[in-house]
């Protein structure tokens, strides 16, 4: 009852006094003597607290409010309201407050992400009791630097359609990737979906994943794919239907094999071999068309290594793709290349370009 007297005394003395250098003193006493470790405060002295502490406080210079939001945000004091009137206030006075005062509720941090901007929501990224409400509301409103610190919160809850969203701003987003990549949660269709965007050592990551999945996971993760994956064909090459019925010939003649990519490449028929390759490796054209295109032998080691493609082809493939640029001395990279991918990761990674393809043949 005494060290109740003595706070309510002083927070009286507090709210009465118009000194502004006293003021300032009584409110490091209030402070220090109401969110002092270990003491338990009652209802009623919490509604106090907030009411005078957030009157005189919101009148005092930044050093001081800074000074008062650090002790809040290390108190587990129930003064929501004064937590909350400092989480909404300039970032240097509210940022201990919503990166650590277990004092705001979640609807608390919800209105911080509406009301206020980049700097506080990144602030809010810091806490260790993020939501999936709240992890929602970071990615619709927050710019890609705010969602990568999210996704490096490793106690953060994460959906999966927010996840989704994520995975669709990786496509255009460099500097979502490694964040998105080396978060532990990731659904396994979702870093399929990113692969081709992402640099090599990202991709290592995402085939290292894939290299440890369980059966079940798998599975589970390409009827997600499934589930999601719809046509979006872009605009085919204007002999596109000729090299169909080129591949197609082959294949009645039972000589659509890999040795033959090599005969198409070698002949000028490059959009016969981006239909004979893709029919060969079980993906889609569009995909096979972006890989030769952007020469991105990386993803076309996977796809080879995944197929049991041979290496000596895959090189041949990847000097005969790049033409003058390519020299015989890149022969002994490339096979490097090749023999670096671990062949079960690969046919996991090939699975789900596999679905890719059959979804999109099935809409179109």
């Amino acid at each position: 009852m005494a060290g109740e007297n003595s706070s309510f005394a002083l927070l009286l003395d507090l709210a009465k006094e118009t000194s502004s250098e006293k003021r300032r003193e009584l409110l490091r006493q209030v402070t220090d003597v109401f969110l002092a470790d270990g003491q338990t405060r009652t209802e009623k002295e919490a509604i106090v607290f907030d009411e005078i502490v957030g009157a005189v406080a919101s009148d005092l210079e930044d050093q001081v409010r800074v000074e008062l939001a650090r002790k809040v945000a290390a108190s587990a004091a129930p003064i929501g309201r004064t937590a909350r009137r400092l989480a909404m206030q300039e970032i240097e006075v509210a940022r201990p407050v919503i990166e650590r005062s277990r004092a705001l509720s979640e609807g608390d941090i919800l209105d911080v992400i509406r009301q206020k901007g980049q700097d506080h929501m990144m602030a809010v990224t810091k806490r260790t009791d993020i939501g999936e409400s709240v992890s929602s509301a970071l990615v619709e409103r927050g710019e890609d630097n705010v969602v990568a610190s999210l996704l490096q919160n490793n106690s953060a809850r994460i959906d999966r359609a927010t996840y989704e969203r994520v995975a669709d701003r990786a496509m255009t987003s460099p500097v979502l990737h490694a964040p998105f990549v080396k978060n532990q949660q990731v659904p396994l269709d979702l870093l399929n979906n990113v692969y081709l965007q992402v640099e090599s050592g990202l991709r290592r990551e995402i085939m290292r994943k894939f290299h440890g999945v369980s059966p079940a996971e798998l599975e589970a993760a390409l009827e997600a794919s499934r589930n999601r994956l719809s046509a979006a064909y872009g605009a085919v090459p204007g002999d596109y239907q000729a090299a169909v019925q080129q591949v197609s010939d082959l294949e009645r003649k039972g000589a659509l094999k890999p040795p033959v990519l090599v005969q198409l490449l070698r002949e000028g028929h490059r959009t016969a071999f981006t239909v004979a390759f893709s029919r060969l490796v079980g993906v889609d054209f569009d995909l096979t068309q972006r890989l030769v295109d952007g020469q991105d032998v990386d993803a076309l080691a996977m796809l080879c290594r995944g197929a049991g493609f041979d290496r000596a082809l895959f090189v041949t493939l990847c000097l005969l793709i790049g033409g003058h640029e390519y020299g015989m001395a890149k022969a002994e990279a490339f096979g490097k290349l090749y023999e670096q991918v671990p062949v079960a990761a690969a046919q996991r990674a090939l699975r789900f370009w596999k679905v890719r393809a059959k979804s999109q043949s099935a809409a179109a």
